[in-house]
C-alpha cells in the first residue's frame, strides 16, 4: 500500500516575534495558530512537539490494535499518552505511556506485543531518538 498525505505551514515574521499557522489535507488542522510562545513558553495554539507527539501516540496505539487483532485479541480499550522532549536544539526523547483492557490476554504477552507495535509503528522507524514504552494492562 502507498499513499501521500499533505500538510502545510505558514509563517510571518522572526522567529521570536512572528507568527504561523499549520494546516492539514483533512482539514483537521485548518490555519491553527503557533507561535514562539506556543512552543517555548505557554500560549494559545500548537507547536511541532504535540503534533510529533499525536502523530507517534496515534500511529503506535493503531499498530497495536492491528498486531492484537492479529493475534486474536479485540482489545476494549488502547489509551497511548506521548511526551516528547525537546532539548538543545533537538529531540531527544519520547516516552510512550500505553494503558489498555483486553480481554483474555496475559500480561507479559501484551508487552511483547506492545514492544513490537514500538518498533515497526512508521512514526518510531521515522524518529532519530529514544523511545521509552510504559506498558499497563488494566481490568484483569
Amino acid at each position: 500500500m502507498k499513499f501521500s498525505r499533505k500538510a502545510s505551514a505558514h509563517w510571518q515574521g522572526t522567529g521570536k516575534d512572528g507568527s504561523g499557522t499549520v494546516s492539514t489535507q483533512s482539514n483537521v488542522l485548518d490555519k491553527t495558530q503557533y507561535s514562539y510562545k506556543t512552543r517555548f513558553e505557554d500560549g494559545v495554539g500548537t507547536n511541532p512537539e504535540e503534533l510529533i507527539g499525536a502523530a507517534h501516540a496515534g500511529c503506535f496505539t493503531m499498530q497495536l490494535s492491528f498486531l492484537l487483532s492479529e493475534k486474536g485479541y479485540e482489545p476494549t480499550d488502547l489509551h497511548t499518552d506521548a511526551k516528547v522532549t525537546f532539548e538543545d536544539g533537538s529531540i531527544t526523547s519520547v516516552q510512550l505511556d500505553l494503558k489498555g483492557t483486553v480481554p483474555g490476554i496475559s500480561e507479559s504477552e501484551f508487552k511483547e506485543i506492545a514492544g513490537k507495535a514500538k518498533e515497526i509503528c512508521p512514526i518510531s522507524k521515522l524518529l532519530d531518538t529514544t523511545i521509552e514504552l510504559a506498558v499497563s494492562l488494566e481490568g484483569q
